[in-house]
């Protein structure tokens, strides 16, 4: 069982968006991400939910992937942006051992994964990743886990 952890994928840049940030949008690049992201979990077993920030760019994110699973998507303030990082951690350690994705920011990631190495003792390797519509695969059970591995982004970022 694995839990899949995504960040968003290529969203279009803060300076070129006028708008409240929750609602800014993914780029044509961040949409092919999240159309690659189906093959990438097409190598796991079924997906049986799919979580996500309820901004915008995480949303468009996974919504391929929620359609193709067959699965609601659910929307949880907990994975925004600018939240208690607690939050977002106590639910990733409430989904170890089930076969579901979870979509967030990278802020975020990045307090999860912090969290999984110094508490769990995960090893991310000598350079932890989290590009933009990249993977990290989370193997654990019971509120804990035992490793991680990065996926880049099946569509590669734009340099």
């Amino acid at each position: 069982m694995a839990l899949l952890l995504v960040r968003h994928g290529h969203a279009r840049p803060r300076k070129e968006w006028s708008g409240d940030d929750r609602s800014r949008p993914l780029s044509a690049h961040g949409l092919k991400q999240a159309e690659g992201l189906i093959s990438v979990a097409a190598g796991f077993p079924p997906v049986s939910r799919v979580l996500s920030s309820p901004y915008l760019r995480c949303v468009q994110s996974v919504t391929p992937l929620a359609s193709a699973c067959h699965v609601d998507l659910e929307l949880m303030k907990s994975l925004a942006e600018g939240q208690k990082f607690s939050e977002a951690i106590k639910l990733v350690r409430s989904l170890a051992g089930a076969d579901a994705v979870v979509c967030t920011h990278g802020d975020v990631i990045a307090e999860i994964l912090v969290s999984l190495a110094d508490e769990d003792r995960v090893d991310l390797g000598p350079n932890p990743r989290q590009a933009k519509g990249s993977v990290w695969v989370l193997e654990g059970r019971d509120r804990a886990f035992s490793s991680a591995r990065y996926l880049p982004p099946v569509v590669v970022e734009p340099v």
